[in-house]
């Protein structure tokens, strides 16, 4: 059992029988009253941020969260078709609404990290830097030099992203897949 003193950044814990993941934790404690831990918890199946007070006293059951390499195969009327790594006849779907902060990164053959709990797979990761190629990209305009200078490129995957002036078609670039932006060139 978790108590509320161990909720910190990355914990996982069961709240109303679904997995949540503790994005923030801040302790707050208020003229003689208990203390109060103030967090933003994310549901590892929906993937809705909610702030969450608990008190002095709440216990949680830790979330019992496995996760196991994955790939993506194909895309399908809002449908990601995904498979376990090595055994391509275990496969999984997720529809386009659950998983869409990443399908701007996803490409065939990509490999993935799958999550489950209680047998169910409920989610997937990408890693946190990917590396896509650069299909489409205008000429880098020199102009105002007090700003840096930054241009909008297609990528593989159909992603618009902002990029330095000296990216051109053809270039690979690694992406961060959490803040969607420009890394380096490779």
């Amino acid at each position: 059992m978790i108590s509320h003193t161990n909720l910190k950044k990355g914990v996982r814990i069961i709240l109303d029988k679904e997995p949540y993941e503790v994005l923030e934790s801040n302790l707050m404690k208020k003229a003689q009253r208990r203390v109060i831990i103030q967090t933003k918890i994310k549901n590892l199946i929906t993937g809705n941020v909610l702030s969450r007070n608990f008190h002095q006293g709440d216990v949680f059951e830790e979330a019992e969260i496995s996760k196991f390499a994955a790939k993506f195969i194909y895309c399908h009327r809002d449908k990601f078709i995904f498979s376990k790594d090595g055994d391509h006849s275990k496969r999984f779907h997720f529809n386009k609404e659950h998983i869409l902060s990443i399908i701007g990164f996803l490409k065939p053959n990509q490999k993935v990290e799958a999550l489950e709990f209680d047998g169910i797979i409920i989610n997937i990761s990408l890693p946190i830097k990917i590396q896509l190629k650069v299909i489409e990209a205008p000429p880098g305009v020199k102009g105002e030099r007090s700003q840096s200078g930054n241009k909008v490129v297609s990528l593989e995957t159909g992603t618009k992203i902002n990029v330095p002036l000296f990216i051109k078609e053809g270039d690979i670039i690694e992406i961060n897949t959490e803040r969607a932006e420009y890394v380096r060139r490779i």
